[in-house]
């Protein structure tokens, strides 16, 4: 698995529901002991953190190569920063997906 990364000039969704094989909706899911956020992918997609006093550094976003382009990584972005907010945390932007996500959409900038 490659680390997730924008075309240039590509356009990341944003608040879109990916789905399985299946059609069944993927859904981000938070697990704290492993400090990541997956997708039931095969493998499965991760959104990587590390904690720090009053801050989560995202380190690393991570989709399958069968998955690409269909904004996973941007809805594991998403669910990470709606978490933070919801925790209070201030956004280290680590891994480039990241920091390419929070320039194109201001609505997360305050957490910058």
């Amino acid at each position: 698995m490659s680390p997730a990364r924008p075309p240039e000039g590509a356009q990341l969704p944003l608040g879109g529901t990916a789905r399985s094989a299946k059609g069944a909706p993927l859904l981000p899911q938070h697990e704290p002991e492993q400090r990541r956020f997956t997708l039931a992918t095969t493998p499965p997609s991760v959104l990587d953190y590390e904690l720090a006093p009053g801050r989560v550094v995202f380190t690393h976003t991570g989709v399958p190569d069968a998955y690409r382009g269909r904004g996973l990584a941007a809805q594991l972005v998403e669910a990470g920063l709606r978490w933070a907010r919801e925790q209070g945390l201030k956004v280290v932007p680590a891994c480039s997906y990241v920091a390419v996500f929070l320039q194109r959409h201001p609505e997360w900038r305050d957490l910058s």
